[in-house]
């Protein structure tokens, strides 16, 4: 564990660095985030930051692997967010069709679970249940939806990176509290760390946006680590599930809505209802504190009930997610932009 704290300093310290270099080349070459009507931000901004996430992180994890605390097919696996975050890369500087996009999102989904051993087991009541090839087709449809939800959820200041650091480092808590600490706290630690230091570019009023290159890259990582910890705890998934419960209940609920309406869901829009609330408080700062009070107030002691009381950890879960929900529509999840109707 002392080694993995030293690299996690050098890992933040990295991001940190390497997300002022990507500032800097983003504004020498022009690779700025204009504010238009669809914009949730008024200053123009360079975006690609999360580059730095991406090598950081995949440095410290690489140099963990290299010491002996990962494995090697969980090691190959997170490796594998690395395609993720080049079609990212090449969609924040020209756009990519959705059709190749998702080709590359499910291609990498089933790499990962070819060496995670598919669908982990998943604790329903008294039962723990094994979910074969429907489980695999759910898992990969879950990696796709989870890259996609960072990307949708990446919208004002601080809250992917800030929802990603609360799920990371909870989720380490909860497994060492549980008795079930394994080779992936390291990894989940040093994301956390690179996350960190890019969050100090980040903050609102951020100097410079994740992109697409960093958001992919997230929403795969956290959905590789969360399938890898049902291998050693069938209750796990689940309290991943709640602890990113704000990001897919407000990406999900704005779709269904948005999709009920007939709109292209490839389009941009300010519906998410992060952007209600910080358009309404006129403050990026205030929505993503808001969201992490939500996190730590709530969904953060609903997992930990889960882990304590894994019989109930399906129906805490779902119960969960009620308060989320109903919040998310009472803060405009979904709602149609005034300004697209004009």
């Amino acid at each position: 564990m002392g080694y993995t704290l030293i690299l996690g300093v050098a890992v933040f310290a990295a991001s940190v660095l390497l997300t002022h270099v990507t500032r800097r080349r983003a504004l020498a070459h022009g690779q700025i985030d204009v504010p238009n009507h669809r914009s949730s931000h008024s200053v123009p901004t360079p975006r690609g930051g999360g580059l730095a996430i991406v090598v950081a992180a995949t440095a410290g994890i690489l140099l963990t692997g290299l010491a002996g605390p990962v494995s090697g097919r969980l090691l190959l696996a997170m490796l594998g967010g690395l395609p993720i975050a080049l079609i990212g890369f090449i969609d924040d500087r020209r756009s990519v069709s959705a059709a190749v996009r998702l080709a590359v999102h499910f291609c990498t989904a089933g790499f990962a679970l070819a060496l995670l051993g598919g669908a982990p087991p998943l604790q329903v009541g008294g039962v723990v249940m094994q979910w074969g090839a429907v489980g695999a087709v759910l898992s990969a449809l879950t990696i796709v939806w989870t890259i996609n939800l960072f990307n949708f959820m990446d919208g004002i200041d601080g809250l992917a990176a800030s929802e990603a650091i609360f799920v990371l480092g909870a989720a380490a808590v909860l497994a060492v509290l549980s008795g079930h600490p394994s080779g992936l706290l390291a990894p989940q630690l040093l994301l956390a760390a690179a996350c960190l230091g890019f969050l100090v570019w980040n903050w609102p009023p951020a100097r410079i946006f994740m992109g697409d290159v960093g958001s992919g890259y997230l929403g795969y990582a956290l959905a590789v680590l969360a399938i890898a910890s049902g291998r050693e705890n069938p209750v796990a998934p689940l309290a991943w599930l709640t602890l990113g419960g704000v990001f897919f209940v407000d990406a999900t609920l704005t779709l269904v809505r948005r999709a009920g309406r007939g709109e292209r869901l490839g389009e941009a829009h300010r519906s998410h209802a992060y952007q209600w609330l910080a358009r309404r408080w006129r403050s990026h700062r205030r929505a993503t504190l808001a969201v992490a009070a939500l996190n730590v107030g709530w969904l953060l002691p609903c997992a930990w009930l889960e882990t304590v009381m894994p019989r109930y950890a399906a129906s805490i879960a779902c119960a969960a997610m009620v308060p989320v929900a109903v919040l998310a529509l009472w803060a405009g999840a979904g709602r149609k932009d005034a300004d697209r109707a004009n």
